[in-house]
């Protein structure tokens, strides 16, 4: 019998918790499965502090939103893959083997991304180019947040946001806020 492995599954669904850990009952896996939006804290900064406590824990994050907002971020800021909460269960099952064996995991989706990102380089989007904390800062006033409320949800002071606010309006070459709300619903960054 192989060595059993062990997951945390940290997620704000209760559903989604007892799915997950039904589906892993019989094959335990030592991995933390993270949801990338919860209330309180956004699951990026659970992993950049998972990572900090735990550097070799691999941290597969799942997530309703598509690959192409989360996946590369959260890739760089330390998860071992990235897997969308609509995939099929068989393919979150071949995620956490594979990231509990210490490799990557990437959809076929973000493989093709990833290579058409190396071969545009020099053409990213504004939005990108944004640091997590700036891109957290346009999803949550896109979704029509006021700053107050974006300081409380990302718990910052308000001036921090402020702060943000410009970097990302210099970054994306934008004056006020309606043309980053423009902006976020065309390149569909807001749910």
């Amino acid at each position: 019998m192989s060595e059993k492995i062990k997951v945390l599954v940290v997620d704000d669904h209760a559903i989604i918790r007892k799915g997950v850990i039904q589906l892993l009952r019989d094959n335990p896996y030592d991995v933390v499965l993270l949801d990338i939006s919860m209330p309180g804290e956004h699951g990026i900064d659970v992993l950049i502090k998972i990572k900090d406590l735990k550097p070799n824990l691999p941290v597969l994050m799942l997530s309703m939103y598509p690959e192409d907002q989360y996946a590369i971020r959260s890739l760089k800021a330390g998860a071992a893959g990235y897997i969308n909460k609509q995939d099929a269960l068989s393919q979150m099952v071949i995620a956490i083997r594979q990231v509990s064996t210490g490799r990557k995991y990437i959809s076929s989706e973000l493989a093709v991304q990833l290579a058409e990102n190396l071969t545009h380089q020099n053409h990213d989007l504004p939005h990108q180019t944004l640091s997590h904390r700036e891109y957290q800062t346009l999803c949550l006033i896109a979704s029509g947040k006021k700053l107050s409320e974006i300081a409380e949800t990302m718990i910052l002071s308000a001036k921090t946001v402020s702060v943000y606010r410009a970097r990302l309006l210099e970054k994306m070459k934008m004056r006020t806020n309606a043309e980053l709300i423009h902006y976020a619903i065309t390149h569909h960054l807001v749910l």
